[in-house]
């Protein structure tokens, strides 16, 4: 059977069942790997991608019900040589360690920033509440996120 979804402004076709987790879509058929899999339970975040600007986790996100949702992953959101002011910003603020949960957490808060332009660091600490890093580096990624926010005219 073939799914139709629109993933960074593409139209793409997959061979997938309506109940696949969109994330297995991501990484297996359309090759992007910024989403990572962490748990499989929706509980630590490393999957993140918007859904209509929603952030939600592609691990338990069945591809039959987004319809015709516009997706959006890391790769959809800067370039290497014009990264997106969040990109920029977890760069600048050394906010990665692993990097393993870094994509999810730039779509938590890219959702956040985008409903919320004025965020303060308590609403970065509850928006990104359920990523997790076990590297430590959570007050740096608040920090990047609030330098976005700032980098990006909006707070």
């Amino acid at each position: 059977m073939a799914i139709n979804l629109k993933v960074n402004g593409v139209s793409r076709s997959v061979p997938a069942e309506p109940d696949t987790p969109l994330l297995y879509v991501l990484r297996n058929d359309l090759q992007l790997h910024g989403a990572k899999f962490g748990c499989g339970l929706a509980q630590c975040g490393a999957c993140t991608v918007l859904v209509d600007g929603r952030a939600v986790r592609s691990c338990v996100t069945e591809i039959g019900t987004l319809g015709s949702a516009e997706i959006t992953t890391i790769e959809g959101l800067g370039t290497i040589e014009k990264p997106h002011p969040l990109q920029k910003a977890f760069m600048d603020e050394q906010a990665a360690q692993c990097g393993y949960c870094i994509a999810g957490m730039i779509m938590s808060a890219k959702a956040l920033l985008d409903r919320n332009p004025r965020a303060t660091e308590a609403d970065v600490r509850e928006a990104l509440d359920g990523n997790l890093c076990r590297c430590g580096t959570h007050n740096r990624i608040i920090g990047a996120v609030l330098r976005a926010g700032r980098d990006m005219g909006r707070t």
